[in-house]
């Protein structure tokens, strides 16, 4: 039976892909409609308001027109990511009108969802949005994961995270510290940033980027080498990473954001060092380990409330702004998760 709120209105905006970006997003490359119509469920779906939206850097590998874990966003349709929404009007038992939902909604007001879409989750009342995108969601997990199923951090082992103040790198260097690494060395790219890490991360170092050379930190702060490297941004500082591991080291590919706004992705030249030192280098995706979320979950959601992990997250309001909060990521203009408060 249709349940439909007060709030809803006969038009809304959404943001659409113009044009495929050729670097960061600009205005060319994303189009603001606010003339399509609100539609109304049928049977077995649900309307969802848009509330928050994850911003990640996979939403910018989406836009370009190359093959991927997911097919490319289309020219003209919705830009796609994770949100959280409040379903206004439903015409399926699967949710209620009032209950959050996290799932693929798009960079738009409203969503128009399946009841019988397996990736859509109720979300708890209560909980706060950022959180629930951040160290509870999708970047969290992705940290979790990464760190304990690929890198298979162990007690006194060295660990070393790239893009270590970004929303998926500040939780990984911490889960390293709680699997009992003797070592946990981040790479940012500000002072302000390096000192979050040290200061309230309890990161034991932090590697400004841009105004160290990365190489000479490594083998300074890793003396013995380094047992578990997780990667977030590729090119050169990959490739400093790999001149410094320790024998049987494991390097984790989570992703390459130094590399998504290039036309040409430049990959690893010291890939020799896996041969050398005996070492692996995986990728993996978050996808495949959706099952699993809910025990991870729980633990992490423990050592949140113990105060073994801290997160931060910075909010972009308006979404007409997504746009911007993308590029921030690009920029290092962030620390910690962005979300849009649409």
């Amino acid at each position: 039976m249709l349940c439909l709120t007060d709030e809803v209105t006969d038009t809304y905006r959404r943001i659409l892909l113009a044009a495929r970006p050729r670097g960061l997003v600009d205005d060319s490359t994303l189009l603001i409609d606010d003339t399509a119509e609100v539609p109304e469920p049928a049977d077995g779906q649900a309307l969802v308001a848009v509330r928050h939206l994850s911003i990640d850097p996979t939403i910018r590998t989406w836009m370009d027109d190359a093959p991927g874990y997911l097919p490319p966003i289309a020219i003209g349709d919705v830009v796609r990511s994770g949100g959280l929404g409040e379903v206004v009007a439903s015409r399926t038992d699967a949710f209620s009108v009032g209950d959050t939902v996290f799932g693929m909604l798009g960079w738009q007001e409203y969503a128009l969802v399946d009841g019988a879409d397996s990736s859509l989750a109720v979300v708890p009342q209560g909980l706060d949005p950022a959180v629930v995108l951040g160290v509870l969601g999708v970047t969290g997990m992705t940290a979790y994961f990464g760190m304990h199923d690929i890198g298979r951090v162990a007690s006194g082992e060295t660990v070393v995270v790239s893009g270590a103040a970004g929303a998926t790198g500040s939780v990984a260097g911490q889960l390293a510290r709680i699997a009992g690494a003797a070592t946990v060395v981040g790479i940012a790219g500000s002072d302000d940033k390096c000192a979050w890490l040290v200061d309230d991360l309890g990161f034991d170092h932090a590697v400004n980027y841009r105004t160290e050379d990365v190489g000479d930190r490594l083998r300074a702060t890793c003396p013995r080498g380094i047992d578990v490297y997780f990667d977030n941004v590729g090119g050169g500082i990959l490739d400093a990473a790999l001149a410094n591991l320790a024998r049987n080291a494991r390097v984790v590919l989570c992703g390459a954001i130094s590399q998504y706004n290039e036309d040409r992705p430049v990959g690893p030249a010291n890939y020799l060092q896996l041969i050398v030192t005996r070492s692996r280098m995986e990728g993996f995706l978050i996808l495949d380990y959706l099952e699993r979320f809910p025990e991870a979950q729980l633990e992490m959601a423990g050592w949140v409330m113990e105060g073994r992990i801290h997160h931060r997250e910075h909010v972009v309001h308006g979404l007409d702004h997504a746009g911007e909060a993308l590029n921030l990521l690009f920029s290092g203009g962030n620390t910690g998760k962005v979300v849009v408060a649409v």
